[in-house]
């Protein structure tokens, strides 16, 4: 793009930036979500739920399950693409 198209797209210059700058956030957002260890972490936080009786058995399987599917996304690597989806 030459300087005559920057300078008529100047206005859209602050949309622009933020349009990248919700992207990032979205990237770490679902870097940090998918992230194996912190996963890892939540399932043993709610193995002990389970064990203190705050969550019964039906309830653990339910939170186990959706746990084990964001483990398996982030241990493929396809969370942080920034596109709402973690492939």
């Amino acid at each position: 793009m030459g300087l005559i198209g920057e300078v008529l797209l100047l206005p859209f210059a602050p949309v622009r930036g933020s349009a990248w700058v919700m992207k990032q956030v979205l990237q770490e957002a679902e870097r940090l979500y998918y992230d194996p260890a912190a996963v890892r972490a939540e399932l043993a936080q709610l193995e002990q739920r389970l064990e203190a009786g705050e969550v019964d058995e039906e309830e653990f399987d339910r939170l186990e399950d959706e746990l084990l599917d964001r483990l398996e996304i982030g241990l493929r690597g396809g969370a942080g693409t920034g596109d709402g989806t973690a492939r």
